[in-house]
């Protein structure tokens, strides 16, 4: 026995592949025929014989339903009934969760409709309201306007201008403006 760097005890891989690979066919051949028997309680198939290389094999001219059937009995073969009762139990859980998922998007949809609705009356009331302050505000300041008495042009800057320095913290820096406004009440310029 020749040593090419494997230990006598190893056993070859192609060898082991092949072996596997026979006992695979033989079993497929044995349900096939199982199934057959099954299948075709009282019609036969048409079948042929036809040799290659010394070898028999059987043809059959009808449908490949015999073939589906044993590739599916080799999926259950291969699969443990572990593996196949939760691949189903994950199914289950799947659809509850997209059929829950479906109505809590559905349920969502119908309150942001309902949200939008209630927010455009609202936005179109608060327009309303703003549109009438408007008008009101204008005429008010139309009839202030109209009202041009000699020696109320103070009176109406004095209106205009707010000389209260602690009022708007937020806004400018108008404390020159009102001393000069002042200045020319106190004393008008000659012309």
């Amino acid at each position: 026995m020749a040593d090419n760097g494997a230990h006598p005890t190893e056993e070859d891989p192609a060898a082991a592949f092949l072996a596997q690979q026979e006992s695979e066919i033989a079993g497929i051949e044995n349900d096939g025929e199982a199934f057959g028997a099954l299948e075709g309680a009282g019609v036969q198939q048409p079948q042929t014989s036809a040799t290659v290389n010394g070898d028999m094999f059987q043809e059959s001219n009808g449908p490949t339903d015999n073939y589906a059937a044993i590739a599916q009995v080799d999926i259950q073969r291969q699969e443990p009934e572990s593996l196949r009762k939760w691949r189903e139990e994950q199914k289950a859980r799947l659809e509850a969760l997209d059929s829950a998922s479906k109505a809590a998007e559905e349920e969502w949809r119908v309150k942001a409709k309902k949200e939008l609705e209630d927010w455009h009356v609202h936005q179109s009331e608060q327009m309303e309201k703003n549109k009438a302050n408007n008008r009101a505000s204008e005429e008010a300041f139309l009839a202030e306007t109209d009202s041009n008495s000699p020696g109320s042009e103070w009176e109406r800057v004095a209106r205009l201008c707010d000389f209260n320095p602690k009022t708007n913290k937020q806004a400018k820096d108008v404390s020159r403006m009102r001393s000069v406004l002042i200045s020319l009440k106190q004393a008008p310029l000659v012309r």
